[in-house]
């Protein structure tokens, strides 16, 4: 990085020291958007290189993007096991007071469970989030190409009850989130590489899943505390979380202006498949308008 990458050289290594793994990243901003922080977060199984097309987009109007990691990815299945919804919170409560040491706006947003994360946030922490960014959120799997089987959810809880399903997984299944067909074999060849790091894990631990649960219970339960903006997108077509968790915010979060978007051509990775530009502009939209009216982030520079 040089000077022209936004905070000048004798912050930029201060801003580096956000990333506190090797797998996230941060891009500095330029100009009158490089103090709008944008704080983005990667699914379940997932890892920040899902979010970097995202923030490049983001980055090239002047914002300043963090990826976070969330606690027990980009490494084994055992790693995600271990990890409760509590501490996924928790990774993204360290990234954003970190963040917040350098900007004056903070947006979250978030990808599938990510989205619940960006949401949960801003729940517990109105005084220092300005905007929300939900996408393709996932309150639960019910898109069309889940499998009948994991109807059965709801008995995961007794069956870590009993010890019984630590090393199982509900195995991704075709299209894998994503219409765009080239894009999709590129994607499961990493999957399916062994390495976490670059696509995620191929398949969701069951005791992952009843994390989530917890966690979007938890997320549900708390929307009408929401006074955050959100921005809210979806494909019509989810194949992993149907429209109606879209429709779940707006409903809940009566206390917070909620924007719909809902995309025609693509399916649950919004932020790489056929309409990505469409959410990079939107975003984009969203973003400079939080920057352009909101005040200060209560912890921001100290």
């Amino acid at each position: 990085m040089n000077a022209s990458d936004g905070f000048g050289l004798l912050q930029q290594p201060d801003l580096q020291q956000l990333c506190v793994t090797p797998h996230e990243f941060v891009m500095p901003g330029e100009g009158s958007n490089a103090r709008t922080g944008v704080l983005l977060i990667h699914g379940l199984t997932g890892t920040p290189a899902e979010m970097r097309l995202l923030a490049k987009g983001l980055n090239k109007q002047g914002f300043t993007v963090y990826g976070v990691q969330l606690a027990g990815h980009c490494g084994s299945m055992e790693d995600l096991v271990a990890a409760r919804w509590t501490d996924w919170l928790a990774s993204v409560e360290s990234g954003l007071q970190r963040f917040l040491q350098h900007v004056d706006h903070m947006v979250v947003g978030g990808l599938s469970m990510g989205a619940l994360l960006s949401l949960a946030v801003a729940e517990r922490h109105p005084d220092k989030v300005a905007g929300v960014c939900a996408l393709s959120t996932t309150f639960r799997y019910d898109g069309w190409s889940i499998p009948a089987y994991t109807k059965l959810a709801f008995l995961l809880p007794l069956f870590r009850l009993l010890g019984i399903g630590r090393n199982s997984v509900f195995m991704e299944a075709p299209p894998y989130g994503i219409k765009d067909e080239a894009l999709r074999a590129r994607v499961v060849e990493q999957m399916n590489s062994g390495d976490s790091s670059a696509a995620g894990l191929p398949g969701n631990p069951w005791w992952s899943v009843i994390e989530l649960r917890a966690l979007s219970a938890n997320v549900q339960a708390g929307l009408a505390q929401l006074r955050s903006p959100c921005l809210v997108i979806h494909a019509r077509e989810d194949d992993i979380s149907s429209v109606s968790n879209a429709h779940d915010i707006q409903r809940g979060a009566v206390n917070a202006h909620v924007d719909l978007v809902l995309l025609d051509n693509c399916y649950h990775m919004i932020t790489i498949d056929r309409e990505r530009r469409t959410v990079i502009a939107k975003l984009n939209e969203f973003i400079a308008r939080i920057a352009s009216s909101a005040a200060p982030a209560r912890g921001a520079n100290g």
